[in-house]
């Protein structure tokens, strides 16, 4: 398939209602409104294909970047180049595509989590808080989370939507598994109270972090 085949379909599969709601949540109009699992199909089909993943990125479309996400080879993307997709994102949705498929499988992650974490883009900061909420999951963080807090609590309220999402995703992941600094950590989620109207589904965690922190560590009990 080459790029005006694959923007064709994409094209055909485009629905009105999910073009409303990408809207809604902050996707330009350069979209077709195509459902995710469609495109994961056509992503199945095409397996690997990083220059035909690059071409479609290019094209701006928010489908084309998400498929793109999907076929595209991590490894051969250069550091200057993920750093220039990432900063290129205009919507959520396909941050977190990228922030999920290529940024963690990309071996230059760790130098580009440091120079996003200091980053002014807002779409370079929330892959920094992205990587670095990863680190702290898998418990693999070095750095010093006292002082990553500190930067939270005052960084946190006033920071753009983009980057709050993740950089609140650091927080509650130091309170689910930093005992020492649990307290503090609800502490800080309470005082901002940021998504503590988050509307949730019967059965969801919201991403309010005390509730969040909560529920977690029980869970993590009640499995020992």
């Amino acid at each position: 398939m080459d790029i005006s085949d694959v923007l064709a379909q994409l094209k055909s599969m485009g629905d009105e209602a999910r073009r409303a709601h990408n809207k809604k949540n902050g996707a330009p109009d350069n979209q077709f409104g195509v459902k995710l699992g469609d495109i994961r199909a056509i992503a199945k089909k095409i397996k690997t294909d990083h220059e035909l993943g690059l071409q479609l990125w290019e094209t701006g479309n928010v489908d084309a970047q998400l498929l793109a996400t999907l076929i595209m080879k991590p490894k051969s993307i250069s550091m200057s180049e993920l750093d220039r997709l990432t900063r290129s994102v205009t919507c959520s949705q396909v941050a977190d595509w990228l922030n999920a498929y290529i940024v963690p499988e990309h071996p230059d992650k760790e130098k580009l989590r440091l120079k996003w974490m200091t980053a002014k883009d807002p779409w370079a900061a929330r892959a920094g808080w992205n990587l670095t909420a990863s680190r702290i999951n898998k418990r693999t963080a070095d750095f010093d989370l006292t002082a990553l807090l500190d930067r939270i609590e005052k960084e946190l309220p006033k920071a753009r939507p983009e980057v709050q999402w993740t950089m609140n995703n650091t927080l509650a992941a130091i309170g689910i598994h930093h005992a020492d600094l649990r307290s503090r950590t609800i502490v800080i989620g309470e005082k901002i109270g940021l998504y503590s109207d988050w509307p949730v589904s019967k059965g969801c965690t919201p991403p309010y972090v005390p509730v969040w922190v909560d529920f977690m560590v029980k869970r993590q009990l009640a499995g020992e």
